[in-house]
């Protein structure tokens, strides 16, 4: 009897380690077909990429700095022009 006991704990414990690994392939293939599932949905959304945002952020960056520059270059020539004429730059 302890023979046949053994190999029935042997069966058990081979059919529960077949059934460990069976449902890690599974848990794979669904995690598999879900995130291709999500990188479509991502992708049809249209939505920009971590890279266009850096790219995008950077050229808001220029733009800014060069929006000051200018108008801090017109300030000055507003105060040259009204220093020269004698006109106030805050009228029209």
């Amino acid at each position: 009897m302890t023979q046949s006991s053994n190999r029935i704990f042997d069966e058990l414990a081979r059919f529960a380690t077949d059934a460990a690994g069976a449902a890690q392939g599974v848990r794979r293939e669904i995690e598999s077909v879900v995130r291709s599932q999500f990188e479509r949905l991502v992708k049809d959304m249209d939505v920009a990429t971590r890279e266009e945002v850096d790219v995008l952020r950077e050229m808001v960056t220029a733009a800014r700095e060069e929006n000051e520059k200018l108008a801090a270059r017109v300030k000055e020539l507003e105060a040259k022009l009204s220093s020269t004429a004698g006109i106030n730059p805050a009228t029209p």
